[in-house]
């Protein structure tokens, strides 16, 4: 499995009346085509690495499984994966899934449904998310700290986006990065899809960026009870989050934040 990537460029730095020239490093971005039982299902553009958690987590944020089990994910195309830069991947359930309808052009942040209509539609095939951890304040602040420290192509580039699944002390589970943040989260949600775990509601899910309606429904597809996010919501999310039965954090510092929706203890 390939991890993200950089390229050196040469760049002019203007500061006052000093200009300089250095390397700088930037992260590399390359399309990804994710298939359904060899079907199109989207094309996005991403950061190369955990391509397998992507393409399996967007599948099952957008609730294309149906809930029938994946047999196999891996590279394709109509030659050897290299000579398509391993930038096709497909996720295999035996045909079991329902056939997809491709969306079309790139996804984006601002891709899925919207407004009112599509709440009512998500709430219809899902429950509430029950039994979640309450979490304390100074669990919050630990994720935040531990979060920036593990962010690795972040602080080389400035150019990624992280997601991050964290315990209920605080302890980070797992970290991705990515170029998209929608991307982050289906690499995190994807990883816990293929490894089978079901325990996410005990867990919480934390969002570089702002908690967009579409970073909720993530969330709640992957059945987290508390998303924090290090920006705002939007109105929607906030709606979406009541709906949902979850703990929805923005602004998180580790010296403020503020709670939506949900409750946190001191």
């Amino acid at each position: 499995m390939r991890r993200g990537r950089t390229e050196k460029v040469l760049v002019q730095q203007i500061r006052n009346d000093d200009v300089t020239k250095f390397p700088d490093e930037v992260v590399v971005e390359e399309p990804l085509e994710i298939r359904l039982d060899g079907n199109l299902v989207a094309t996005t553009m991403r950061t190369p690495g955990h391509d397998y958690e992507l393409a399996v987590g967007f599948c099952a944020t957008e609730n294309l499984l149906d809930h029938v089990p994946i047999t196999a994910v891996r590279y394709c195309g109509e030659g050897p994966a290299a000579e398509y830069e391993f930038n096709v991947v497909t996720v295999e359930t035996g045909g079991q899934a329902p056939l997809p309808q491709p969306r079309i052009g790139n996804v984006s942040s601002s891709c899925g449904l919207c407004g009112s209509v599509a709440l009512a539609e998500i709430a219809s095939r899902m429950n509430p998310i029950d039994g979640s951890t309450t979490f304390h304040v100074a669990a919050l602040q630990r994720v935040l700290k531990e979060v920036n420290d593990r962010q690795e192509m972040f602080n080389r580039t400035g150019g990624l986006h992280a997601a991050a699944i964290f315990t209920g002390d605080g302890t980070i589970e797992l970290v991705r990065e990515d170029i998209g943040r929608h991307n982050a989260v289906d690499k995190v949600i994807g990883n816990r899809f293929l490894q089978g775990k079901s325990d996410a509601n005990q867990l919480g899910l934390f969002v570089s960026g702002r908690a967009s309606f579409e970073m909720v429904q993530k969330a709640w597809s992957g059945g987290f009870g508390t998303l924090i996010a290090v920006s705002a919501p939007s109105a929607l999310a906030v709606e979406l989050a009541k709906t949902a039965n979850m703990t929805l954090i923005g602004f998180a510092r580790q010296d403020s934040m503020n709670v939506y929706t949900g409750e946190i203890d001191k």
